[in-house]
């Protein structure tokens, strides 16, 4: 009876549009009164949920996000990305991919990459021939980079939701091969397309250009290179990576490129400090969500179902996914995240599978999530720019899950996806 009041007080405050954390705070509270467990336990449940230092991380990483997409350090990946791939058939299309690629090394938000990157590409590409549907579907699955190829937010809080005992390092490191592998099967998704519909071909600008790109954006590039690098060479903590990193957008954008405007700076700021807002709230609440989940044996039960249906380690991961694709539909990245790595990592490891593998393997899922209907948030944000009705970019997108889809696959089956640079960084 008591998940029963949890799940249900969830799902129902969720129907009448309450926000995520408030729902999972509330219906979490309605649990601790059931059982009799007295309220101040469930507030120091939730004081207890943010008071963990590599949460800091989070807000220097979404500040520094902020930065590039306000500080004109989007607009030169575009340059570099377009001189270098977008001679080829449907050039554009690949430039999209592989600026979201670079973008999203650098801003580790895939709805900041739609946001950034949709705002600059989707108008041109409309302009020189495609359709708007093509480049509003490119745009919005190639933002899933920005949550796989480091430094991404949602690994730190996947982090935090399995308990510690997990280096963020590594997790970073694992995404890394993943994400690039996805940008590859869209990239050749994008040019089927494109030839399939007998889009375009820019000329190829000269190999001088390409340098001259390459070189301009050079130093805002090297900012994810700054975070990443000092977090795994161990001369910086993460959070310590997040904070210089942040320092060293704002020189870059100051001085070596001399487009970050005050208002600009003042708008990174002011969305820095909302985002971060949500996300804390978030983790606050559903860790005291998360807390009762556990009380309740959520996990040990949810194993014990997978295993009634088949004891085939295939058809088990396979159930896993199915899962976490249909979760991913209907809430918030962040929020599942939460919500679900205390349930499905014990059934993962129960497997065999390392931590770390399962961390990606959720990321791509949930990255999934943010460009489907009915709660894709990254697909409501590329349609809304490139002025198309969702149910028309639904119809044409297929491609490009499938793309993802496959490369999901490589993850679940095939450890060393994802594992090799953490086992060679581990030595």
């Amino acid at each position: 009876m008591g998940l029963f009041i949890l799940l249900g007080c969830f799902a129902l405050l969720l129907v009448i549009g309450m926000p995520v954390a408030y729902a999972l705070g509330i219906a979490a509270l309605s649990s601790f009164v059931y059982e009799g467990v007295p309220l101040l336990i469930g507030f120091q449940r939730i004081v207890s949920g943010v008071s963990i230092f590599s949460l800091l991380a989070i807000p220097f990483f979404i500040f520094a996000g902020e930065l590039m997409l306000h500080g004109g350090i989007a607009a030169r990946l575009v340059s570099l990305a377009s001189s270098a791939v977008g001679w080829a058939k449907g050039g554009l299309g690949q430039v999209n991919v592989f600026s979201s690629m670079l973008f999203g090394g650098i801003s580790g938000s895939a709805v900041a990459d739609v946001s950034a990157l949709g705002s600059l590409l989707i108008p041109v590409m409309k302009e020189k021939g495609y359709s708007a549907d093509y480049a509003v579907n490119v745009t919005v699955t190639s933002s899933v980079a920005g949550i796989m190829i480091p430094p991404s937010h949602n690994m730190i809080l996947f982090v935090v939701a399995a308990g510690g005992g997990i280096s963020v390092s590594s997790l970073f490191m694992a995404g890394l091969i993943p994400g690039v592998l996805m940008c590859l099967c869209l990239g050749f998704v994008a040019r089927w397309v494109a030839i399939r519909n007998n889009y375009p071909t820019e000329k190829f600008p000269g190999w001088s250009v390409v340098l001259y790109a390459a070189i301009t954006a050079f130093p805002g590039l090297f900012t994810a290179v700054i975070i990443v690098g000092g977090a795994l060479s161990g001369v910086f903590t993460v959070t310590e990576s997040g904070a210089i990193g942040c320092i060293y957008a704002i020189v870059v954008c100051l001085l070596v490129y001399r487009s970050l405007s005050w208002q600009g700076f003042v708008t990174a700021v002011k969305n820095a400090v909302r985002t971060t807002g949500m996300v804390m709230i978030l983790v606050a609440c559903a860790s005291a969500f998360g807390y009762m989940l556990v009380l309740y044996d959520v996990p040990t039960e949810l194993t014990k179902f997978l295993y009634a249906i088949s004891d085939n380690p295939i058809i088990i991961l396979l159930m896993m996914n199915l899962m976490l694709l249909v979760l991913g539909m209907i809430m918030d990245m962040s929020a599942l995240i939460l919500i679900c790595t205390p349930i499905f990592l014990p059934v993962a490891a129960g497997l065999g599978m390392d931590p770390i593998q399962f961390g990606v393997m959720l990321m791509m899922n949930l990255g999934l999530g943010l460009c489907t209907p009915p709660v894709g948030s990254c697909l409501f944000v590329g349609c809304a720019i490139g002025g198309v009705p969702i149910q028309n970019a639904v119809r044409t997108i297929w491609p490009f899950y499938l793309a993802i889809l496959v490369t999901l696959m490589l993850i679940t089956f095939v450890p060393s996806v994802s594992m090799f640079l953490p086992n060679l960084l581990n030595g």
